[in-house]
């Protein structure tokens, strides 16, 4: 079993950043890639990011290229997720998932996860 737990979450004001943090602990030996999703109130979880083992492939949605990025630390079993450029729109609890079998970062569902964390919330004022 692989244990998810994401920090890093608070109240920023639109324009500015914050970083998530998701640390993985358990067999974190069988992860592979891993992904970022979120949810609004009133709307279904969407994808935000993914990376794949090593970190050398990532995946966004568009709505947030160019604006936050996704990275992994393997040696302190923790994944990130940088975000500038906030909006009120990106207002959300954010849900770190992990993947123990290899999958196209393309194919990554929340779903499809093997782990998932409890989330974060983040909220983004005008």
């Amino acid at each position: 079993q692989v244990q998810l737990v994401e920090s890093g979450g608070g109240l920023v004001q639109a324009g500015g950043s914050l970083r998530l943090s998701c640390a993985a602990s358990g067999r974190t030996a069988s992860t592979g890639a891993m992904a970022w999703f979120r949810q609004a109130p009133g709307k279904e979880r969407e994808f935000v990011a993914a990376i794949n083992r090593s970190g050398g492939i990532t995946n966004y949605a568009n709505s947030v290229k160019g604006r936050f990025t996704i990275s992994r630390d393997n040696a302190k079993n923790t994944v990130y997720l940088q975000m500038n450029s906030l909006q009120p729109e990106d207002t959300a609890v954010y849900y770190c998932a992990a993947y123990s079998t290899t999958i196209p970062l393309a194919w990554i569902t929340w779903g499809r996860a093997d782990y998932r964390g409890q989330g974060t919330q983040v909220t983004v004022s005008s």
